[in-house]
């Protein structure tokens, strides 16, 4: 197993499609995944947890989230730059707020990617996730990644560690935040509980572990 990760931190569904068969006459186990950032440390979790040496980590920066119609050239270019050392790829991302546009690049270029608007949907599950956005619209979502990295990519990004002010203007329409943990960790809780108070919302907390993200890559290649 090879990751690479980034260098610099770290709605809609793709249509089903056949995993990329690029190289007949490479051996079939050498599968790339290029994923967010922010999967990163999960991914890899997964990757020793069950052993699967046959697949290989290519991650891009997670600040993408910030500017996401930089999201499918970005990833498409990856794409090009495996076909020729992999037989299948699989893309994990969500929608990501491309407006569609990354499962555009992905059925022209003949790859999946994993089911779900948001990695959100990956941990939690397609069908929970769905249930849990029409229970409270107004959720503001943590993963593990998120709390661990609040202050980087939530609270600067916006202005609010300067202009405490501009809260309402970002979250005065969120009634909750819904930490969604992948992996016990006191610290990563205590740091969720911290963001509901700072942004002076409710907390609430969902084990789901590594949900549709592990299931899917534990099939792939198989």
């Amino acid at each position: 197993m090879q990751a690479v990760l980034p260098g610099a931190g770290g709605t809609g569904t793709a249509a089903a499609a056949p995993l990329l068969d690029v190289a007949p006459g490479i051996a079939r186990e050498k599968v790339l995944v290029i994923a967010c950032g922010a999967l990163a440390r999960e991914i890899l979790a997964i990757i020793d947890a069950n052993g699967l040496a046959h697949v290989e980590l290519q991650c891009l920066p997670a600040q993408l989230h910030n500017r996401p119609e930089k999201i499918p050239a970005a990833v498409r270019a990856e794409i090009r730059k495996a076909k020729r050392d992999h037989t299948r790829i699989l893309v994990g991302y969500g929608d990501c707020g491309t407006g569609g546009l990354l499962d555009k690049v992905l059925a022209e270029e003949g790859v999946e990617r994993i089911e779900g608007a948001h990695c959100y949907a990956f941990f939690a599950g397609l069908d929970i996730f769905d249930a849990e956005a029409e229970a409270e619209p107004g959720t503001f979502y943590l993963t593990d990644f998120l709390a661990r990295h609040f202050e980087t990519l939530v609270i600067r990004p916006l202005g609010l560690d300067t202009y405490p002010e501009l809260r309402d203007a970002y979250f005065g329409h969120y009634t909750r935040l819904l930490y969604l943990e992948q992996a016990a960790d006191p610290d990563i809780e205590a740091r969720a509980r911290a963001a509901a108070e700072r942004l002076g919302l409710a907390y609430a907390k969902r084990v789901t572990g590594y949900g549709l993200l592990e299931t899917r890559l534990t099939t792939i290649g198989t």
